[in-house]
Protein backbone atom coordinates (compact mmCIF):
# COMPACT_ATOMS: atom_id res chain seq x y z
CA UNK A 1 0.00 0.00 0.00
CA UNK A 2 2.67 2.53 0.79
CA UNK A 3 4.66 1.70 -2.29
CA UNK A 4 1.58 2.01 -4.44
CA UNK A 5 1.16 5.45 -2.70
CA UNK A 6 4.87 6.60 -3.47
CA UNK A 7 4.35 5.67 -6.81
CA UNK A 8 1.30 7.50 -7.74
CA UNK A 9 3.19 10.49 -5.63
CA UNK A 10 5.74 10.16 -8.15
CA UNK A 11 3.33 10.08 -10.91
CA UNK A 12 2.00 13.48 -10.19
CA UNK A 13 4.96 14.91 -9.46
CA UNK A 14 5.96 14.11 -12.77
CA UNK A 15 2.48 15.15 -14.42
CA UNK A 16 3.17 18.59 -12.57
CA UNK A 17 6.57 18.66 -13.86
CA UNK A 18 5.96 17.64 -17.29
CA UNK A 19 2.88 20.17 -17.53
CA UNK A 20 5.10 23.35 -15.73
CA UNK A 21 7.83 22.48 -18.47
CA UNK A 22 5.12 22.86 -20.71
CA UNK A 23 3.69 25.99 -19.53
CA UNK A 24 7.17 27.27 -19.16
CA UNK A 25 8.16 26.25 -22.76
CA UNK A 26 4.97 27.88 -24.33
CA UNK A 27 5.47 30.81 -22.58
CA UNK A 28 8.98 31.24 -23.99
CA UNK A 29 7.40 30.54 -27.35
CA UNK A 30 4.67 33.61 -26.98
CA UNK A 31 7.20 35.59 -25.91
CA UNK A 32 8.76 35.19 -29.15
CA UNK A 33 5.86 35.64 -30.71
CA UNK A 34 5.23 39.26 -29.51
CA UNK A 35 8.81 40.26 -30.13
CA UNK A 36 7.35 39.66 -33.40
CA UNK A 37 4.44 41.41 -32.94
CA UNK A 38 6.71 43.62 -31.53
CA UNK A 39 9.01 44.44 -34.53
CA UNK A 40 6.02 44.12 -36.96
CA UNK A 41 4.56 47.20 -35.12
CA UNK A 42 7.69 49.26 -35.66
CA UNK A 43 8.02 48.20 -39.06
CA UNK A 44 4.20 49.95 -39.37
CA UNK A 45 5.50 53.09 -37.77
CA UNK A 46 4.17 52.96 -34.31
CA UNK A 47 6.31 55.02 -32.27
CA UNK A 48 8.79 54.15 -29.71
CA UNK A 49 6.44 55.30 -26.92
CA UNK A 50 3.95 53.12 -26.94
CA UNK A 51 6.04 49.91 -28.67
CA UNK A 52 7.93 51.09 -25.08
CA UNK A 53 4.66 51.61 -22.96
CA UNK A 54 2.65 48.85 -24.56
CA UNK A 55 4.86 45.33 -25.38
CA UNK A 56 6.18 45.02 -21.72
CA UNK A 57 2.84 44.64 -20.09
CA UNK A 58 1.38 41.71 -23.03
CA UNK A 59 1.13 38.87 -20.80
CA UNK A 60 -0.36 34.97 -22.25
CA UNK A 61 -4.03 35.06 -21.83
CA UNK A 62 -5.03 31.18 -21.24
CA UNK A 63 -8.37 31.94 -21.25
CA UNK A 64 -8.65 33.20 -24.52
CA UNK A 65 -6.77 30.21 -26.02
CA UNK A 66 -9.63 27.93 -24.21
CA UNK A 67 -12.31 30.03 -25.36
CA UNK A 68 -11.00 30.11 -28.76
CA UNK A 69 -11.92 25.92 -29.01
CA UNK A 70 -14.57 25.23 -31.49
CA UNK A 71 -16.98 23.43 -29.12
CA UNK A 72 -20.13 20.97 -30.18
CA UNK A 73 -24.06 21.95 -29.11
CA UNK A 74 -26.73 20.96 -29.56
CA UNK A 75 -29.14 21.57 -32.55
CA UNK A 76 -31.24 24.21 -32.01
CA UNK A 77 -34.09 26.20 -33.67
CA UNK A 78 -35.79 29.54 -32.89
CA UNK A 79 -38.31 28.43 -30.93
CA UNK A 80 -35.48 26.98 -28.79
CA UNK A 81 -33.12 29.88 -28.76
CA UNK A 82 -35.40 33.02 -28.46
CA UNK A 83 -36.09 31.89 -24.96
CA UNK A 84 -32.69 31.32 -24.12
CA UNK A 85 -31.21 34.24 -25.91
CA UNK A 86 -34.33 36.59 -24.69
CA UNK A 87 -35.77 35.61 -21.36
CA UNK A 88 -38.29 37.46 -19.74
CA UNK A 89 -35.33 38.77 -17.35
CA UNK A 90 -33.61 40.50 -20.14
CA UNK A 91 -36.93 42.24 -21.30
CA UNK A 92 -37.33 43.62 -18.10
CA UNK A 93 -33.79 44.91 -18.32
CA UNK A 94 -34.10 46.25 -21.24
CA UNK A 95 -37.58 47.94 -20.61
CA UNK A 96 -35.99 49.32 -17.40
CA UNK A 97 -32.73 50.69 -18.97
CA UNK A 98 -35.17 52.12 -22.24
CA UNK A 99 -37.21 53.78 -19.89
CA UNK A 100 -34.18 55.12 -17.37
CA UNK A 101 -31.98 56.21 -20.59
CA UNK A 102 -34.99 57.72 -22.84
CA UNK A 103 -34.17 61.08 -23.35
CA UNK A 104 -30.64 60.30 -23.93
CA UNK A 105 -31.23 57.75 -26.44
CA UNK A 106 -34.17 60.24 -28.50
CA UNK A 107 -31.38 62.45 -28.93
CA UNK A 108 -28.69 59.97 -30.22
CA UNK A 109 -31.49 58.06 -32.18
CA UNK A 110 -32.57 61.77 -33.75
CA UNK A 111 -29.13 62.32 -34.53
CA UNK A 112 -28.44 59.36 -36.58
CA UNK A 113 -32.14 58.05 -37.86
CA UNK A 114 -32.20 55.00 -35.68
CA UNK A 115 -35.36 54.18 -33.50
CA UNK A 116 -33.62 53.97 -29.87
CA UNK A 117 -35.66 50.58 -29.03
CA UNK A 118 -33.37 48.93 -31.14
CA UNK A 119 -30.32 50.28 -29.71
CA UNK A 120 -30.85 48.78 -26.47
CA UNK A 121 -31.78 45.99 -28.15
CA UNK A 122 -28.77 45.39 -29.72
CA UNK A 123 -26.81 46.43 -26.65
CA UNK A 124 -29.12 43.89 -24.84
CA UNK A 125 -28.11 40.81 -27.24
CA UNK A 126 -24.72 41.59 -27.14
CA UNK A 127 -23.63 42.56 -24.01
CA UNK A 128 -26.88 42.31 -21.39
CA UNK A 129 -26.74 45.57 -21.59
CA UNK A 130 -23.05 45.73 -19.82
CA UNK A 131 -23.41 42.52 -17.55
CA UNK A 132 -22.10 40.46 -20.09
CA UNK A 133 -18.74 43.26 -20.64
CA UNK A 134 -15.69 41.43 -19.22
CA UNK A 135 -12.16 43.28 -18.02
CA UNK A 136 -9.74 41.26 -20.09
CA UNK A 137 -6.35 43.44 -21.60
CA UNK A 138 -7.51 43.54 -25.34
CA UNK A 139 -3.67 43.47 -26.22
CA UNK A 140 -2.95 40.47 -24.11
CA UNK A 141 -5.91 38.83 -25.31
CA UNK A 142 -5.72 39.53 -29.12
CA UNK A 143 -1.87 38.38 -29.03
CA UNK A 144 -2.59 35.24 -27.28
CA UNK A 145 -5.51 34.20 -30.19
CA UNK A 146 -3.47 34.81 -33.09
CA UNK A 147 -0.70 33.12 -31.38
CA UNK A 148 -3.30 30.05 -30.82
CA UNK A 149 -2.74 30.12 -34.73
CA UNK A 150 -6.33 28.88 -35.58
CA UNK A 151 -7.24 32.57 -36.71
CA UNK A 152 -3.53 34.29 -36.62
CA UNK A 153 -4.30 36.72 -39.52
CA UNK A 154 -7.78 37.72 -38.24
CA UNK A 155 -6.15 38.49 -34.52
CA UNK A 156 -2.45 40.07 -35.37
CA UNK A 157 -5.23 42.52 -37.77
CA UNK A 158 -7.33 43.32 -34.40
CA UNK A 159 -3.95 43.21 -31.92
CA UNK A 160 -3.02 46.28 -34.46
CA UNK A 161 -6.35 47.78 -34.37
CA UNK A 162 -6.25 47.75 -30.88
CA UNK A 163 -2.42 49.15 -31.13
CA UNK A 164 -3.47 51.83 -32.98
CA UNK A 165 -6.70 53.23 -30.26
CA UNK A 166 -3.82 53.20 -27.90
CA UNK A 167 -1.46 55.50 -30.42
CA UNK A 168 -4.23 58.20 -31.20
CA UNK A 169 -4.57 58.71 -27.20
CA UNK A 170 -8.19 57.26 -26.76
CA UNK A 171 -7.30 55.18 -24.19
CA UNK A 172 -4.46 53.59 -22.13
CA UNK A 173 -3.44 49.86 -21.54
CA UNK A 174 -5.22 49.46 -18.72
CA UNK A 175 -8.60 50.81 -19.87
CA UNK A 176 -8.90 48.98 -23.17
CA UNK A 177 -10.47 45.87 -22.40
CA UNK A 178 -12.67 42.80 -23.54
CA UNK A 179 -14.14 39.55 -22.77
CA UNK A 180 -11.56 36.42 -23.89
CA UNK A 181 -12.45 36.23 -27.50
CA UNK A 182 -11.39 40.45 -28.06
CA UNK A 183 -14.92 41.91 -27.89
CA UNK A 184 -15.05 45.66 -26.26
CA UNK A 185 -17.52 47.33 -24.54
CA UNK A 186 -20.98 47.47 -24.14
CA UNK A 187 -21.58 47.02 -28.23
CA UNK A 188 -18.76 44.23 -28.26
CA UNK A 189 -16.70 46.03 -31.07
CA UNK A 190 -14.10 44.29 -32.07
CA UNK A 191 -10.58 46.62 -32.00
CA UNK A 192 -10.88 47.41 -35.84
CA UNK A 193 -14.70 48.20 -35.97
CA UNK A 194 -14.28 50.30 -32.61
CA UNK A 195 -11.56 52.18 -34.98
CA UNK A 196 -14.00 52.78 -37.84
CA UNK A 197 -17.35 53.04 -35.84
CA UNK A 198 -16.95 54.50 -32.06
CA UNK A 199 -18.59 57.75 -31.57
CA UNK A 200 -17.96 60.90 -29.25
CA UNK A 201 -21.76 60.73 -28.71
CA UNK A 202 -21.44 63.56 -25.77
CA UNK A 203 -18.35 65.76 -26.93
CA UNK A 204 -16.05 65.55 -24.27
CA UNK A 205 -13.30 64.02 -26.62
CA UNK A 206 -13.09 60.71 -26.20
CA UNK A 207 -14.93 57.29 -27.46
CA UNK A 208 -15.54 54.92 -24.13
CA UNK A 209 -17.78 52.25 -24.99
CA UNK A 210 -17.60 50.92 -21.55
CA UNK A 211 -18.67 53.21 -19.37
CA UNK A 212 -20.01 56.35 -21.30
CA UNK A 213 -24.00 55.94 -22.35
CA UNK A 214 -23.78 58.66 -24.95
CA UNK A 215 -20.60 57.31 -26.50
CA UNK A 216 -21.91 53.75 -26.32
CA UNK A 217 -25.34 54.92 -28.06
CA UNK A 218 -23.52 56.84 -30.00
CA UNK A 219 -21.54 54.38 -31.59
CA UNK A 220 -23.80 51.15 -31.65
CA UNK A 221 -26.30 54.09 -33.88
CA UNK A 222 -23.50 55.35 -36.45
CA UNK A 223 -22.64 51.48 -37.13
CA UNK A 224 -26.63 51.00 -38.31
CA UNK A 225 -26.46 54.30 -39.93
CA UNK A 226 -23.44 53.42 -41.69
CA UNK A 227 -24.91 49.79 -42.59
CA UNK A 228 -27.95 51.94 -44.35
CA UNK A 229 -30.77 52.38 -41.67
CA UNK A 230 -34.01 53.76 -42.22
CA UNK A 231 -35.70 55.71 -39.81
CA UNK A 232 -38.96 55.58 -41.36
CA UNK A 233 -39.18 51.64 -41.54
CA UNK A 234 -39.02 48.51 -38.65
CA UNK A 235 -37.26 45.31 -39.42
CA UNK A 236 -39.49 42.99 -40.43
CA UNK A 237 -42.70 41.01 -39.66
CA UNK A 238 -43.47 37.42 -38.84
CA UNK A 239 -45.51 35.98 -41.46
CA UNK A 240 -47.72 32.68 -42.47
CA UNK A 241 -46.98 30.57 -45.35
CA UNK A 242 -49.11 27.93 -47.56
CA UNK A 243 -48.48 24.49 -47.38
CA UNK A 244 -47.13 24.42 -50.74
CA UNK A 245 -45.10 27.44 -50.68
CA UNK A 246 -41.73 27.31 -52.48
CA UNK A 247 -39.10 27.46 -49.81
CA UNK A 248 -36.56 28.59 -52.46
CA UNK A 249 -38.00 32.05 -52.67
CA UNK A 250 -37.01 32.28 -48.88
CA UNK A 251 -33.70 34.03 -50.23
CA UNK A 252 -32.09 37.23 -49.33
CA UNK A 253 -31.49 37.93 -53.39
CA UNK A 254 -34.63 37.39 -53.90
CA UNK A 255 -37.16 40.75 -53.41
CA UNK A 256 -41.07 41.15 -54.10
CA UNK A 257 -43.55 43.79 -53.48
CA UNK A 258 -45.77 42.79 -50.59
CA UNK A 259 -48.54 42.59 -53.70
CA UNK A 260 -46.37 39.78 -55.17
CA UNK A 261 -45.70 38.14 -51.35
CA UNK A 262 -49.50 38.22 -50.99
CA UNK A 263 -50.52 36.59 -54.08
CA UNK A 264 -48.18 33.86 -53.34
CA UNK A 265 -50.55 32.95 -50.30
CA UNK A 266 -48.16 34.89 -47.38
CA UNK A 267 -49.71 36.46 -44.85
CA UNK A 268 -49.62 38.60 -41.68
CA UNK A 269 -49.07 36.22 -38.71
CA UNK A 270 -52.42 36.68 -37.64
CA UNK A 271 -53.49 35.77 -41.39
CA UNK A 272 -54.94 39.11 -42.29
CA UNK A 273 -53.49 40.83 -45.00
CA UNK A 274 -50.07 42.02 -46.13
CA UNK A 275 -49.44 46.10 -45.77
CA UNK A 276 -50.73 47.09 -49.67
CA UNK A 277 -47.41 49.45 -50.12
CA UNK A 278 -45.68 49.29 -53.81
CA UNK A 279 -42.65 51.25 -52.37
CA UNK A 280 -41.20 48.21 -50.84
CA UNK A 281 -39.11 45.29 -52.13
CA UNK A 282 -38.52 42.79 -49.31
CA UNK A 283 -37.01 39.52 -49.00
CA UNK A 284 -38.15 36.21 -47.06
CA UNK A 285 -36.30 34.15 -44.76
CA UNK A 286 -36.58 30.84 -43.37
CA UNK A 287 -34.05 30.12 -40.58
CA UNK A 288 -35.77 26.49 -39.84
CA UNK A 289 -36.68 26.10 -43.17
CA UNK A 290 -40.56 25.22 -44.19
CA UNK A 291 -41.72 24.09 -41.10
CA UNK A 292 -39.72 26.73 -39.11
CA UNK A 293 -40.93 30.33 -38.64
CA UNK A 294 -40.74 32.68 -41.51
CA UNK A 295 -40.41 36.55 -41.85
CA UNK A 296 -40.83 39.10 -44.37
CA UNK A 297 -38.10 41.17 -43.75
CA UNK A 298 -37.33 44.81 -44.75
CA UNK A 299 -33.37 46.79 -45.53
CA UNK A 300 -33.31 47.25 -41.30
CA UNK A 301 -32.98 43.60 -41.12
CA UNK A 302 -29.95 43.69 -43.70
CA UNK A 303 -28.37 46.41 -41.40
CA UNK A 304 -28.50 43.51 -38.42
CA UNK A 305 -26.90 41.30 -40.59
CA UNK A 306 -23.75 43.34 -41.71
CA UNK A 307 -23.50 43.82 -37.54
CA UNK A 308 -23.46 40.27 -36.99
CA UNK A 309 -24.19 37.72 -40.26
CA UNK A 310 -26.77 35.16 -38.75
CA UNK A 311 -30.40 35.36 -38.96
CA UNK A 312 -31.05 34.07 -35.12
CA UNK A 313 -28.95 37.04 -34.44
CA UNK A 314 -30.99 39.38 -36.47
CA UNK A 315 -34.28 37.78 -35.10
CA UNK A 316 -33.18 38.17 -31.40
CA UNK A 317 -32.38 41.57 -31.55
CA UNK A 318 -35.87 42.19 -33.95
CA UNK A 319 -37.71 40.15 -30.89
CA UNK A 320 -36.39 41.95 -28.04
CA UNK A 321 -36.82 45.32 -29.70
CA UNK A 322 -40.52 44.68 -29.92
CA UNK A 323 -40.31 43.84 -26.44
CA UNK A 324 -39.47 46.95 -25.44
CA UNK A 325 -41.76 48.84 -28.10
CA UNK A 326 -45.03 46.68 -26.58
CA UNK A 327 -47.05 47.10 -24.31
CA UNK A 328 -45.60 50.86 -24.09
CA UNK A 329 -43.06 51.97 -21.82
CA UNK A 330 -44.72 54.48 -19.49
Amino acid sequence: MVLGKQILALACSLSFLSSAMADTENQATFSDYVAELKQDAIDKGFSQQTIDDVFPKIKMFKKALVANKETTEAPVTLETYLPQVVPQTKVDLARAFYKQHYTELEKIGERYGVQPRFIVALLGIESNLGQDASGYPVLSVTASLAYEGGREAHFRKEFFAALKIIEQGDLAFSELKATSTGLMGLPQFLPSVYVAYAQDGDGDGLKDIWSNNSDVFASAAYYLQQAGWKASETWGRQVKVPLEFESSLADLSIKKSFNEWQALGVRRFDGSDLPKREDMQISMVMPDGITGRSYLIYDNYRGLLQWSDSDYFAISVAYLSERIKYPPII
